[in-house]
């Protein structure tokens, strides 16, 4: 096991390679060492309260990095000058 588990807390369980299982009372007290065991590990604490379980804490899906250039292609469109005067009278222009 990792390091950041030797914690021998009454309740702590593991499962199996992947999962942990953790009293929501002992996550409130280990919560930023937790969530730096899921980042390195990629594994999944499920978090319980008295017995049920109340929450996972799951790593983020990993997406591969988005290019600079043409990433909003197809999201964009031109519509033409909207800044330039259309020559139209509007109501408030005071003129009318």
């Amino acid at each position: 096991m990792a390091a950041d588990l030797r914690y021998h807390g009454h309740m702590t369980m593991v499962t199996n390679e992947q999962d942990m299982i953790i009293p929501a009372g002992e996550f409130k007290a280990r919560c930023l060492a937790l969530l730096d065991l899921v980042g390195s590990t990629h594994r999944t604490i499920t978090i319980t309260k008295r017995g049920r379980i109340v929450a996972r804490l799951v790593p983020p899906k990993e997406h591969p990095p988005r290019k600079l250039f043409g990433s909003l292609s197809g999201f964009l469109c031109h519509e033409g000058d909207i800044v330039s005067p259309t020559g139209e009278e509007w109501e408030a222009d005071g003129n009318g």
